[in-house]
């Protein structure tokens, strides 16, 4: 399987930690040079593009609020100037993710998970997809969640968005096809990051007990999915969501 991405210019959104630091760590393994983006994280955004520099690869860190479409339109020039062309864009920037019953919602919440599942990944693919197309080559990967399968209580508004996400990479899947741009997303189960650090073990516990293989994930596994849906080996592969959850959703 060719997962070599040498000669490719990868975006990761929200790279200063977590999942999105495995997939720019995991990008940079498979060659591609790696833009980490941050918005308030500076330390933890150039360290991650130290480590990959220390791996053998090429990286660099750049800050933007990917809400923002002037400050992502300057960030996609930089990146430009830095490293080239975007040819791998993942979308993996978030927010707080607040718990609240029905009865505390209020339009807000649902707009503020919007912000970071449709409207950034819009204007980053808008900033992008000229040259994109222009190339007829392109890699759009969005992470989503379990969440919209398993219809989690009290998070309808993370919910809502993150089925939206998956709807906006289906349509935009068929739309950029003609130009072989492939976008896919993938979806992970409940994977320990640094915001998990104060979650109860016993809660971990019962979410692995579920898992029909009977534990959970490491932020590794998404970076894999991620780096084979950026490769060659993923040509014939868009409009599809990838579940890495150890069989959590299998309908």
């Amino acid at each position: 399987m060719n997962t070599n991405l040498s000669g490719r210019v990868a975006l990761v959104t929200g790279a200063s930690r977590g999942l999105g630091a495995a997939i720019a760590r995991s990008l940079g393994e498979c060659g591609a040079k790696v833009a980490v983006n941050y918005f308030g994280n500076s330390q933890g955004g150039n360290r991650v593009a130290d480590e990959i520099w220390q791996a053998g690869g090429h990286a660099a860190a750049f800050r933007a609020d990917v809400r923002d479409e002037r400050q992502i339109r300057a960030m996609v020039g930089e990146i430009e100037t830095q490293l080239g062309p975007i040819d791998i864009l993942v979308c993996n920037a978030t927010g707080p993710q607040p718990f609240a019953k029905i009865e505390e919602l209020t339009w807000q919440a649902y707009l503020d998970q919007l912000e970071f599942f449709v409207k950034s990944p819009m204007l980053l693919l808008q900033a992008v997809v000229g040259g994109m197309k222009a190339r007829r080559h392109g890699r759009i990967i969005n992470i989503g969640s379990e969440v919209f399968e398993k219809g989690v209580p009290e998070f309808s508004n993370y919910v809502a968005a993150k089925g939206a996400q998956l709807g906006l990479t289906r349509s935009w899947a068929n739309e950029l096809a003609p130009w072989q741009i492939t976008v896919n997303q993938v979806s992970p189960g409940w994977i320990p990051t640094e915001r998990h650090a104060n979650d109860p073990q016993e809660a971990r516990d019962a979410y692995a007990a579920g898992v029909p293989l009977k534990r959970m994930g490491v932020p590794e596994d998404i970076g894999a999915a991620v780096a084979f849906l950026a490769s060659d080996a993923a040509n014939f592969i868009t409009g599809q969501k990838i579940a890495v959850n150890g069989g959590n959703t299998l309908a």
